[in-house]
C-alpha cells in the first residue's frame, strides 16, 4: 500500500503533519477550535480545514484495519490497529463533538447556504443529539468484540486432502461433480464452524448486551432505534423494512423454491441438501474462470473498460499504488471489501479469491464501490464524498449487473450462459436473506433480554419464512447456528436491509441498460459523481431508479430478473 499523506489534498494541514500521536493531533483540535473563534473567519473554509483533519485520521485508522485484516495473526499489526482504535480514536469522539456544537452555536452558521450546507448541518445535529461520553468506552469494548469475532473467523482452517484450508477455499468443493466429495467438503466446514458456536454467541450475547447499554444512554429504547438514527435513515422506517419483508414472501420467496425444486428434479434427487445447492445442474465441470489474481484483475479490468473505458483507467489507478490484496490465505480475515483512504482519495480492494466464478463478481461488485470513491474524490468535504450506504451498494451491485454481459472475457459461449444463470439466481436468493438477516436484528434487538434458546427459536421461524427446501436433517445443529456466518451480524449491527434496497436499485439500472445502454452507464455515473451531497430519494433518481422497499418495486424487478432467467 502506498503512503503518501496528503501529498496532493492537503490545502490546510502542514504536509508534515503524521496523524500517529495524539500530542500532534490535539494541537491541531485546538488551532481549529481557535480558528473558529476568529471575527472575521470564513466558515465554509473553517469547514475544509476540519474535514481535512477527519480525512487524515480516518485514513489512519483505516491503514491499520486494512493491514490487520490481511493479516490477523500478526501480532504487531492487530496491535497496531487496536492502539488506534482504543487509544485515538477514543480521544478524538468528545473533541469533534466540541468543534460540532461550535458549527452549530456558530453566528455565522445562518449565512451558509442550505441547498449546499443543509445535509451536512442535519448531520452534525444528528451527531450531537446522539453523542455521550458514556459511551465512548463502551464503543472500544464494542470494536474489541467485533475484533475478538474476526480473530475466531480468521482462525478456522479445515485439512482437507493433505493440506490446511481456510474456509473461504472449501466453498470451491461445493460445485464437485462427485455428491461424495460436496458432502464431506461441506460437513468439514460446517463441524469446523460448530466447534466455535458456543464461543460466538458468547461475543455476540456480550455485544447485544453492549449495544442495548449504549442505546439507552443515548436516550433510546432499544439498539434498533438507535440504529436507524445513527445511521441517519431519513428517508425509510422499520415498518418500510417489514414492508420489504412481507413483500419479498410473497414475491420472492416463491420463485426461489421453485428454482430449487427445478435443480432437485434436474439432480434426480428425492431431497434436495445443503450440499446441493451449487454443483452444476447438467453435470458440467464447475466454472473456474481464473486461477491466479492477477488473470482475475485483468479480465475484470477487460469487463470495466467494456462498460466504459472510463472504469478501466480507474481500476489501473488500484493496482499502480498497490491498493489490492485478492487471494485467500490462512490468517486473512473472511469476506471482501473497499475501503477509502480518505486523505489520498484512492480505495483499498479486499477479498479472499479462490478461482471462483462468485470471485469474478466479487471483483466487479468492490471496483462498483471504488469506481464511486473516485468519481466522488474532488468534493472537498469528506462526508459529502461518501454517500448512504442504501446507495453505496447501488453502486457496487449495479456495477455486476452492467457487466454482466461480458462474461465472454472468463468463459466460452456456453459457460457464459451458465456463469449468468448463477449470477441471476443469486441476484433472486438475496432479497430472502437479507430479509431473513434484517427480520433477525429487529428481533433481537427489540427484544434485548432474550436467551438463546428464544434466539434460535425466532431464527428457526424465520428460516421457514424465507428459507429454502433444502433438507436439513441430521444437522439441525447447523441450521440453528446459519446466522452466525454473517459477518455483519458481529461487526456492522443493521446494516443488511441496504443490500435489499440496492438491489433494488441496481435492477432498475439494469433495465434501463436494456433499452439504451449509453444513457443507463450516464446517469450510474452522474449519480455516483455526486457522493453525498444528495439524499437518497434523488441519488436514486439521478440513477435513473426510484427509491422503494415495497411490492410496487420489488414485484417487476424480480419479474424482469426471472424473464431474464427463462433465456439462459
Amino acid at each position: 500500500m502506498s503512503h503518501s499523506p496528503g501529498a496532493t489534498t492537503r490545502r490546510y494541514l502542514s504536509k508534515k503533519f503524521a496523524p500517529t500521536d495524539w500530542d500532534a493531533i490535539s494541537k491541531q483540535f485546538d488551532h481549529l477550535e481557535r480558528v473558529a473563534q476568529m471575527p472575521d473567519v470564513d466558515l465554509p473554509a473553517w469547514l475544509v480545514q476540519c474535514s481535512e483533519l477527519q480525512a487524515a485520521i480516518a485514513e489512519e485508522g483505516t491503514r491499520r484495519h486494512i493491514e490487520y485484516t490481511c493479516a490477523t495473526d500478526n501480532k504487531e499489526k492487530e496491535k497496531a490497529f487496536l492502539e488506534y482504535a482504543e487509544g485515538i480514536f477514543p480521544k478524538c469522539a468528545p473533541r469533534w463533538h466540541a468543534l460540532a456544537r461550535v458549527l452549530l452555536t456558530h453566528p455565522k452558521r445562518a449565512s451558509l447556504d442550505p441547498a449546499r450546507w443543509g445535509l451536512l448541518l442535519r448531520s452534525v445535529e444528528n451527531d450531537v443529539a446522539l453523542f455521550r461520553e458514556e459511551n465512548i468506552p463502551l464503543g472500544v469494548e464494542e470494536t474489541k468484540l467485533e475484533n475478538e469475532f474476526q480473530k475466531v473467523s480468521g482462525a478456522m482452517t479445515v485439512q482437507w486432502r493433505g493440506k490446511e484450508l481456510p474456509l473461504p477455499r472449501m466453498t470451491e468443493f461445493q460445485e464437485d461433480r462427485d455428491r461424495s466429495v460436496r458432502q464431506q467438503a461441506w460437513e468439514a466446514t460446517v463441524q469446523r464452524r460448530l466447534r466455535d458456536r458456543e464461543t460466538l454467541d458468547g461475543i455476540y450475547d456480550r455485544l447485544v448486551a453492549l449495544r442495548q447499554r449504549i442505546a439507552k444512554n443515548a436516550g433510546f429504547a432499544n439498539h434498533r432505534d438507535y440504529a436507524f438514527r445513527a445511521k441517519e435513515r431519513w428517508d425509510y422506517t422499520p415498518d418500510d423494512c417489514f414492508r420489504f419483508h412481507d413483500a419479498v414472501e410473497k414475491h420472492v420467496v416463491p420463485h426461489m423454491r421453485r428454482m430449487q425444486d427445478e435443480r432437485r428434479r434436474a439432480l434426480g434427487l428425492d431431497a434436495l441438501r445443503p450440499w446441493d445447492l451449487a454443483v452444476d445442474i447438467h453435470d458440467q465441470p464447475p466454472l473456474r474462470p481464473f486461477e491466479k489474481s492477477e488473470q482475475l484483475f485483468e479480465g475484470c479490468r477487460e469487463m470495466f473498460r467494456r462498460v466504459d473505458p472510463a472504469f478501466a483507467t480507474m481500476i489501473d489507478t488500484l493496482r499502480e499504488s498497490g491498493n489490492l490484496d485478492l487471494e485467500s490465505r490462512k490468517g486473512k480475515a473472511p469476506g471482501g471489501y473497499q475501503a477509502t483512504l480518505h486523505e489520498i482519495r484512492k480505495p483499498f480492494i479486499f477479498m479472499n479469491a479462490a478461482g471462483l466464478n462468485h470471485d469474478v463478481f466479487t471483483f466487479l461488485h468492490e471496483g462498483g464501490h471504488a469506481f464511486h470513491s473516485l468519481l466522488a474524490k474532488d468534493e472537498p468535504i469528506m462526508r459529502y464524498r461518501h454517500a448512504p450506504m442504501e446507495f453505496c451498494e447501488v453502486a457496487s451491485m449495479g456495477m455486476e449487473l452492467l457487466a454482466i454481459e461480458h462474461l465472454d472475457v472468463f468463459y466460452k459461449p456456453e459457460d457464459v450462459k451458465r456463469a449468468k444463470r448463477k449470477e441471476l439466481e443469486s441476484v433472486v436468493n438475496i432479497f430472502p436473506w437479507v430479509a431473513t438477516i434484517d427480520a433477525f436484528q429487529h428481533w433481537v434487538y427489540t427484544h434485548p433480554e432474550h436467551t438463546r434458546e428464544e434466539r434460535t427459536a425466532f431464527w428457526r421461524s424465520l428460516r421457514k419464512r424465507f428459507g429454502g427446501i433444502e433438507d436439513m436433517t441430521g444437522y439441525e445443529a447447523v441450521a440453528d447456528s446459519g446466522w452466525q456466518r454473517q459477518l455483519h451480524l458481529f461487526t456492522s449491527p443493521f446494516y443488511y436491509i441496504e443490500y435489499g434496497i440496492a438491489q433494488l436499485g441496481a435492477l432498475q439500472v439494469w433495465a434501463n441498460k436494456k433499452r439504451n445502454a449509453a444513457n443507463a452507464v450516464k446517469q450510474y455515473q452522474a449519480a455516483l459523481k455526486l457522493g453525498g451531497t444528495r439524499g437518497l430519494p434523488e441519488l436514486f433518481r439521478t440513477a435513473g431508479a426510484e427509491f422503494d422497499l415495497s411490492e410496487k418495486t420489488i414485484r417487476p424487478a424480480i419479474e424482469e430478473v426471472m424473464e431474464e432467467l427463462a433465456t439462459v
